[in-house]
């Protein structure tokens, strides 16, 4: 008599659908993550958008990068944002095109006056201070805390001290306007670091929300990223 052969069940599909990649809509071009304040205000600017991006990292040996990074010439190509066919560079620009395109984001205040407040203060940053770049250039691995600070950059940084005390009495803080971060988080967040990097004495205000922007994911990715760069540059890595 034959005997019937056993049928296998049928494997079960599984109940969790793996989710696909959501694949990047956005290029960001950098330079060093050691060194280029710009290129960390752009890429914080694009991270609180929320825009999944990919990077797109300058050669070291890029002279237009090392002219930037050493102060020798403006800003030009770093950081440059690319998404479905529109093409931004300067910061304050990233800035509003992603607020533009993402008005969730909440990059600028919903207040009109702390709006208009933070717009200022941001395109203060974003012109000026020349002194404190030159005199305490971004360094993430770097720690200086003897370095002694020139009197032409004294100005800038009481001027930087100012705006944070008045945004954090104004808004509570523990960021610049408010519980929520902004735009101006990301554009006075390289001055937080060169702050650590150097040692600058703050108000016990400002030192918080120093530590609060050092604090954040984002910056904490970004300074573990720089760290492992190979290349260095001499007139950024010395001990002055």
């Amino acid at each position: 008599m034959p005997v019937a052969t056993p049928t296998k069940p049928a494997a079960r599909k599984s109940s969790k659908a793996i989710a696909p990649a959501i694949p990047a809509t956005a290029t960001l071009t950098l330079s060093s993550k050691n060194y280029s304040s710009w290129s960390l205000r752009g890429w914080l600017l694009t991270r609180f958008a929320g825009l999944t991006f990919d990077e797109v990292m300058l050669p070291p040996d890029d002279a237009d990068a090392r002219k930037e990074l050493l102060l020798l010439a403006p800003s030009i190509r770093v950081p440059c944002l690319r998404h479905e066919g529109a093409t931004v560079w300067n910061t304050l620009a990233i800035a509003e095109y992603l607020n533009e395109t993402f008005p969730k984001a909440g990059l600028w205040p919903t207040d009109r006056v702390a709006r208009a407040h933070a717009r200022a203060v941001c395109g203060e940053m974003n012109s000026g201070f020349a002194n404190l770049r030159s005199a305490l250039p971004m360094n993430l691995k770097g720690h200086f805390p003897k370095h002694k600070i020139w009197a032409g950059a004294k100005p800038d940084i009481e001027r930087i001290i100012e705006i944070w005390s008045d945004c954090l009495a104004s808004y509570g803080g523990p960021f610049l306007f408010g519980k929520k971060r902004s735009a101006a988080d990301a554009i006075f967040a390289p001055v937080a670091t060169r702050f650590k990097t150097y040692g600058v004495p703050l108000p016990d205000a400002c030192a918080a929300y120093r530590d609060t922007i050092l604090g954040m994911t984002e910056m904490k990715t970004w300074i573990a990223e720089a760290k492992l760069e190979p290349e260095e540059i001499d007139l950024l890595d010395m001990d002055f």
